[in-house]
């Protein structure tokens, strides 16, 4: 590996790292060694250490700052040795997110389709993959496989585990990815606690059957940690063995979440350990940890009475804009009634004003008709005649008992009569006959053209008005 983009290839495949800057910043302090620059990701810093336990609550803060992404490792030398890497990389070079890390090595594994266990052919692999064209395409397909790939491992590792070592007393082992159950130990705030297991190291098959199926040690783990899993065989166990530096088997671990998918590492348990042993590391580091588990939950229960408290205020701010709202419409609608109302009366009152003005109009109009009618019959009818032997005596007696009399020619018609009746005003014309008594008589518009003196009336005539 010559090449310098092979070498920083092969780096970021081995590593998981992404940030390719960060990658040549490494490697460049590490004079291009790919070895050294491995060796110093994921060999164990503190070989010299004199007990298999490292606790890390007196040296590293339990929960890691903003600014320093990855793991918090356990404690290391003070002096640097010569020729190591500056502080700026050394705070960045664990980052600790399964999900990156998947991807570094699934899609270091894209030309052989697999994550080939341990194998060196697998990394060269790796590199020929990372240099293909479609790296990209495959760094996005295989984010839901992984996922995928995850769950199956843990699921396999879990049923492995009760076929060779009884499933009565355990801990109850999550069957999902790492990531998902530091998730749920974030969520039901515990710690996480991670077993790595090692199939061929002679310890285990002890450790497990002795320590790990202790009923003691497997209840005070259930009720007060969420565990994990993993086999270094396989593809997540391995990568886990790497971030937690696993240099001793049996190996266990202690973390919980931080930030921006961050873990704190609290405690490493590696080599046998009896489940006394184990107990009271695990209650040392419970104890430790209770006061940030209870500002967590304390935390979450703030955050979640300041959420219900905004819901319930916003709850009653959005009844008391539905109830304005409701009263300004209630009160839109009963202007609008009345607006309607007070229209619907104008206009009925403007349609009467304007049928009594056309009534009266009307009234005006055929009465004005009437009394020039009654002109044109008075104009019609001539001056009355002196009394001769030719001038016919004509008395008309009205229903209310009034007489009225007037002389006409003997050869005047029977319609100068009713014109001479229409004439006075006193009844509405076409609304009555004049009749004659001895023997009756009904002068109809039959006999209208008649005269006076051809209809029996001459030289005088008592008539009668008689309503039709």
């Amino acid at each position: 590996m010559g090449d310098v983009s092979d070498k920083l290839a092969y780096f970021q495949a081995i590593t998981g790292l992404d940030d390719p800057d960060l990658c040549t910043e490494i490697l460049s302090a590490h004079g291009w060694d790919l070895e050294e620059a491995i060796s110093s990701i994921t060999s164990n810093h503190n070989p010299n250490s004199a007990s298999n336990s490292h606790p890390v609550s007196d040296q590293t803060p339990l929960l890691q700052p903003e600014d320093e992404p990855g793991l918090v490792a356990p404690p290391a030398p003070t002096a640097s040795p010569p020729g190591q890497p500056g502080l700026v990389w050394k705070v960045v070079t664990l980052p600790f997110s399964i999900i990156s890390g998947s991807l570094g090595l699934v899609s270091g594994a894209i030309g052989l389709g697999m994550w080939a266990a341990g194998g060196l052919l697998s990394y060269s692999l790796g590199v020929v993959g990372l240099n293909s064209s479609g790296r990209a395409g495959g760094e996005s397909a295989s984010t839901s496989s992984s996922v995928s790939a995850a769950v199956s491992e843990a699921m396999e590792f879990v049923a492995s585990f009760e076929r060779s070592f009884g499933n009565s007393a355990r801990p109850n082992f999550v069957s999902e990815g790492f990531m998902d159950a530091l998730q749920r130990s974030r969520r039901e705030f515990k710690l996480l606690f991670v077993y790595l297991h090692s199939p061929d190291h002679p310890d285990t098959p002890v450790f497990c059957t002795r320590t790990l199926s202790n009923e003691a040690l497997a209840a005070f783990v259930n009720e007060n940690f969420v565990a994990w899993g993993g086999s270094i065989r396989a593809s997540e166990g391995f990568k886990m063995s790497n971030s937690l530096k696993a240099s001793r088997f049996p190996f266990c671990a202690v973390v919980m979440a931080a930030t921006n998918q961050r873990i704190a590492l609290l405690q490493q348990i590696e080599g046998p350990k009896s489940p006394e042993e184990m107990m009271n590391i695990l209650q040392k580091v419970l104890e430790e940890s209770a006061p940030v588990l209870v500002a967590a939950r304390l935390d979450a229960e703030e955050r979640r009475n300041n959420m219900r408290l905004r819901e319930e205020q916003d709850a009653a701010y959005r009844a008391a804009l539905e109830a304005d709202q409701a009263r300004e419409r209630q009160r839109r609608e009963e202007q609008e009634r009345q607006e309607r109302e007070a229209a619907e009366a104008e206009r009925r009152r403007k349609e009467e004003e304007e049928a009594r003005n056309r009534a009266a109009r009307e009234a005006a109009e055929k009465e004005a008709a009437l009394v020039k009618l009654r002109q044109e019959k008075a104009l019609s009818l001539g001056a009355e005649p002196e009394k001769g032997p030719d001038v016919t005596q004509v008395l008309v007696r009205f229903p209310s008992g009034e007489r009225k009399d007037r002389r006409f020619h003997s050869s005047a018609t029977i319609q100068s009569l009713y014109d001479y009746v229409d004439s006075l005003g006193c009844l509405e014309m076409d609304s009555y006959f004049l009749v004659s008594n001895f023997p009756r008589t009904v002068y109809g518009p039959e006999m209208h053209s008649r005269t006076l003196k051809e209809a029996g009336l001459h030289p005088q005539a008592s008539l009668f008005v008689e309503s039709k």
